[in-house]
């Protein structure tokens, strides 16, 4: 048997909530003293369906979001489960974009975007899933260009000081320790001495 994401259509609706950790009831409301307004299942549907539709979500906002129109677990659950058969919740689709997106544009490396999606409630599956969106050859080069960016910013005179600073930077982007080392290497600054 295949393990799907998210575990959409095995669970009664109100066992998502607990499944994904949310607060009961949720504390997410900016303002106190304002109560917010409060949505029928219909008009809640149509409102998170564009929810949706504007930009991959997880599970997990839209619950947030499914709650803090007045829905209860039950409702709230049969809406997400809808979601998903209509293919417009999928979390194995979120984790796509989402490593996409941030190892082309943000040029984060895989140990930063493994720990957001885990952050954000994404399975395993679903991690390792959009993991495959990375291309080797174009990841390497990435964490190169950082490193040669940082390398001209970096005021640091001392060679081994600022490799040093190089590679805390490079680990805090997410990038793995020998792939850093290999990059140092490669541009010239001198491995420290033991």
């Amino acid at each position: 048997m295949t393990q799907r994401c998210g575990g959409l259509g095995n669970e009664p609706p109100g066992a998502l909530f607990s499944i994904i950790g949310l607060p009961n009831p949720p504390a997410m409301f900016k303002n106190p003293d304002k109560t917010p307004k409060q949505y029928t299942p219909g008009e809640a549907l149509q409102k998170i369906a564009a929810f949706c539709a504007y930009q991959e979500r997880t599970q997990k906002e839209v619950a947030l979001k499914l709650r803090s129109y007045g829905l209860d677990e039950d409702e709230a659950g049969e809406i997400i489960i809808r979601l998903g058969r209509e293919k417009l919740l999928d979390e194995e689709r979120f984790a796509q974009a989402f490593v996409r997106g941030h190892y082309r544009q943000k040029k984060w490396g895989r140990r930063r975007i493994v720990q957001d999606l885990k952050q954000k409630g994404i399975s395993e599956f679903c991690i390792k899933s959009g993991l495959k969106e990375i291309d080797g050859e174009e990841y390497y080069q990435n964490l190169v260009g950082v490193m040669e960016k940082k390398d001209r910013q970096e005021k640091e005179r001392n060679p081994r000081v600022r490799r040093m600073k190089i590679a805390q930077y490079l680990t805090g982007k997410g990038y793995e320790q020998d792939l850093i080392k290999m990059a140092l290497d490669e541009l010239g600054k001198a491995p420290e001495e033991e």
